[in-house]
């Protein structure tokens, strides 16, 4: 099979590579290697995946729709992986234009060309701050997700409308993944558990915004990389699903894994609650367990001793 995997080069779309390659699939990575955050961290990502025969390395970006489009005509993609975004709930809220433009206009670029060149499956990433201050728990695919609370999480929902628009009109066959908190190995360096990890490495201290006790449903890279097998060996019609571990952590709590993992004491730093920030993200997996076979193995505990011992080992 030939896929395209765009954001490519990306801490989930690095790993995704590396596991469809050795599974003999051809895998062509579209990443822009924008500057949100050092891009040589990305171009260490793809070493691995570098090194297979059947991958192939375009740099671009997605809002290049000329581009773009000679990409298509040159490749005959049996599946669109859609993983690049403009991420972040924060600076979402700072640049909430080139959010809209990246990840909304983007994405129907995309879904476009895979009309126009007949390109029958799609999976789009989306996300769990859809759900906004959602008050029912756990997050259920079927609660009203009308009430976003950044620009981020806008435009993920923004994406999941048109990818049904584009089912509805062209039969497009379309999987919406809403991902819970990834982490693991060369997860981005400004998501809580890295950013934590750097400081308390570092003995710097940490920022905590609110009282701590906010929580959350954090996934293992490996488990997210097998729901999004999953999404792509089961995608017929227009689903959206839920990737979370199922369990939730508070934010104290989680800094003391942390600090266990690394043997260092955190200098806690509480400053005021942010704006978008939610209190809690947890998924009701059970859609994905049994539509696409979903099956998480690693816990918080020893996911985060994982990253730790990749942190240690990347850190110079």
């Amino acid at each position: 099979m030939k896929i395209l995997i765009t954001g490519g080069a990306g801490f989930i779309g690095s790993h995704l590579s590396e596991r469809l390659l050795s599974r003999g699939h051809a895998v062509d990575c579209l990443d822009n290697f924008n500057d949100y955050y050092d891009p040589e961290i990305k171009r260490q990502n793809i070493l691995v995946s570098s090194g297979y025969d059947d991958f192939k390395l375009l740099e671009g970006d997605i809002l290049d729709v000329k581009w773009l489009e000679s990409i298509f005509e040159k490749n005959a993609y049996e599946i669109v992986v859609h993983l690049a975004a403009r991420a972040g709930v924060r600076p979402s809220i700072q640049q909430p234009f080139l959010y809209s433009e990246v990840n909304v206009v983007g994405t129907t670029y995309l879904l476009d060309l895979c009309r126009r060149h007949s390109i029958g499956k799609f999976v789009f990433a989306s996300s769990s701050s859809v759900y906004g201050k959602n008050e029912k728990v756990p997050f259920s695919e079927t609660d009203n997700v009308d009430n976003p609370i950044s620009p981020y999480a806008a435009t993920k929902k923004a994406g999941e409308l048109i990818c049904y628009t584009y089912h509805h009109l062209y039969d497009i066959s379309i999987n919406c993944l809403r991902f819970f908190t990834v982490y693991g190995p060369r997860q981005r360096p400004d998501m809580a558990i890295h950013k934590f990890a750097k400081l308390i490495y570092a003995g710097k201290p940490i920022p905590v915004y609110g009282d701590g006790k906010s929580r959350r449903d954090f996934t293992y890279i490996d488990d997210i990389i097998q729901g999004i097998e999953g999404a792509m060996d089961y995608c017929s019609g227009y689903n959206i699903y839920n990737l979370g571990e199922s369990r939730t952590i508070e934010l104290l709590k989680l800094i003391s894994l942390i600090e266990r993992a690394l043997g260092k004491k955190a200098h806690i730093d509480f400053q005021a609650e942010q704006p978008g920030d939610v209190p809690i993200t947890y998924a009701d997996i059970s859609r994905a367990r049994s539509d696409l076979k979903y099956n998480p193995q690693t816990g918080i505990e020893e996911g985060i001793q994982r990253f730790a011992e990749w942190f240690v080992e990347n850190t110079k």
